[in-house]
């Protein structure tokens, strides 16, 4: 009960209750939202390129890493916010990996308004529970803490779809992103993903060893769920001759666009043809042998496994110089699996959920960076 008792306080003191209550469209919740990211930045405490995040008397830890590929500008990018939504025990990350001619311009206008936009739902909704007239917080036993996050996430990446799609300055007709993220609570997580960037937990087994669990599945058109969905709606699903096993998403009567995906924001030119921007939303609870996940674009997983992703970073000595060892790994595992074909742009994000010892961050060779 605590636990929710310190998360009401901390709603009440982000934004007025009473001005929420007389509002009818979500302007002040949306108001409250983009102030506390702006609060956030001018702290330190938002990380939106390579380095580490380390806020002191926080349990997390994060390293973050992104690399361009040889396909042009870096389309991926990423974000780690730490005392999300002014609690001290919630973190937020994501990784944005966009695609097209214009997709870093939509995996970046994604990473800016998921967040604010996440928040603001999130506490429209515990406010009108705790608006409720009826509602009482030591009596009441409908408090879901899983369905308040799924709700907002939801309600989010729908938003967030319907605004880039009116966007004016940026074309995502035939450009998206994908996003996967993470807002990590006290001892819960939530995971919502929309594409085929993947999480994966390092977790010890009972005999001790480390190992992977994948968290997220990939949202990739050779998955029979979504390839049915797509086919139901008139899109096609087929790998080209020079891609065995590569499916793709097409147009009914063109060879376009052919996306990698089944999931994005964006895209539009395939939107009535199966592609969706609706989220997968997961929970877990971080238990005693939880020791981190791993967040990265799929410039990882396409030459890197699970458990070969976790035993890198594991074994690598200096935490803050973890996600960069990781993407390292996987541009040689490009150039040796991959003969020919040109690096994608290759992202990760190491979430370590003990933040290490004073002695251990004073190794760090690497200072925090932080991109304001």
């Amino acid at each position: 009960m605590g636990h929710w008792s310190s998360m009401f306080n901390g709603l009440a003191r982000s934004f007025s209750m009473k001005k929420l209550k007389n509002s009818s469209n979500g302007d002040v919740g949306k108001e409250a939202a983009e102030t506390m990211a702006k609060d956030a930045k001018k702290s330190d405490l938002i990380l939106r390129s390579s380095g580490i995040v380390n806020v002191n008397g926080s349990e997390n830890f994060a390293s973050v890493f992104t690399r361009r590929g040889q396909k042009g500008v870096n389309q991926d990018c990423c974000m780690v916010w730490e005392e999300f939504g002014c609690q001290p025990d919630m973190l937020f990350c994501g990784i944005f990996d966009g695609h097209g001619p214009w997709g870093h311009f939509v995996a970046k206008t994604v990473r800016e308004s998921m967040p604010p936009s996440l928040l603001c739902n999130w506490q429209e909704s515990l406010a009108e529970m705790v608006l409720d007239p009826d509602f009482d917080l030591e009596l009441d036993k409908k408090v879901d803490w899983f369905n308040i996050w799924k709700r907002s996430y939801l309600k989010t990446c729908a938003t967030i779809d319907q605004e880039l799609e009116q966007h004016r300055k940026i074309d995502a007709f035939y450009s998206g992103t994908t996003a996967l993220s993470i807002v990590r609570q006290g001892e819960k997580i939530i995971i919502a993903n929309v594409g085929d960037s993947r999480a994966v937990l390092a977790t010890t087994s009972d005999d001790g060893d480390l190992e992977a669990v994948q968290l997220t599945l990939d949202f990739k058109p050779g998955l029979p769920q979504e390839a049915e969905r797509i086919t139901q709606c008139n899109g096609r699903v087929f790998c080209l001759q020079d891609e065995p096993g590569v499916h793709r998403v097409w147009l009914p009567d063109e060879e376009l666009p052919g996306l990698a995906m089944s999931r994005a924001f964006g895209d539009y030119c395939i939107k009535d043809f199966g592609l969706i921007s609706v989220p997968e939303v997961t929970q877990r609870n971080i238990t005693s042998k939880d020791q981190f996940i791993v967040l990265a674009s799929d410039g990882v997983w396409d030459v890197v496994s699970n458990q070969e992703a976790v035993e890198i970073v594991s074994s690598s000595l200096d935490r803050g110089k973890a996600a960069k060892r990781l993407v390292d790994h996987a541009v040689r595992a490009w150039k040796r699996k991959r003969r020919g074909i040109a690096i994608d742009d290759i992202s990760a994000i190491c979430l370590f959920f003990h933040s290490p010892s004073s002695s251990t961050h004073q190794n760090l060779v690497e200072p925090a960076v932080f991109t304001k």
